[in-house]
């Protein structure tokens, strides 16, 4: 995928572009899922991952990554937009950049989870999953209690 661009702002694949320390401080102290996460996990992560960045006049405004084999499923996650360019759709472009570009290669089965934003990816084609029940997890995280909203 080349750059993309729509009002003055830049979405890229080119991981790196990532600008590491504005990520691990979105995710490691804005987030709610990631809280705590170390820079070095941050750097481990984008490394196994396909991110995507959104760019205005050169500073990264917003990240997305991909989990994928490539063939079969991909994980989306980290999707954070920076709070001075929220509500600009931006997420929207981020998640549809990443499912336009990963269907091309033919994968047909994404995942996320999300506390809040189910009508910001269902206007993207997610849906509660169905068949929950057949899923299973361990789940170490010390954020565990903040993802399921019980903190």
């Amino acid at each position: 995928m080349g750059d993309r661009q729509r009002d003055g702002y830049v979405l890229t694949n080119d991981a790196a572009r990532v600008d590491v320390d504005r990520v691990h401080k979105w995710l490691g102290e804005q987030s709610y899922w990631a809280t705590g996460r170390s820079y070095e996990a941050v750097v481990r992560s984008m490394e196994g991952s396909l991110p995507y960045s959104i760019f205005a006049g050169g500073e990264q405004v917003a990240i997305a990554r991909a989990v994928t084999d490539g063939a079969t499923f991909a994980w989306l996650c980290d999707v954070f937009v920076d709070v001075d360019h929220r509500g600009r759709g931006l997420g929207q472009w981020l998640v549809d950049s990443i499912l336009e570009d990963l269907s091309a290669q033919g994968i047909p089965r994404f995942l996320l989870a999300t506390r809040d934003a189910h009508g910001v990816y269902r206007r993207s084609g997610f849906e509660v999953l169905d068949g929950a029940d057949r899923y299973m997890e361990i789940d170490r995280r010390p954020t565990r209690a903040a993802v399921l909203g019980r903190a």
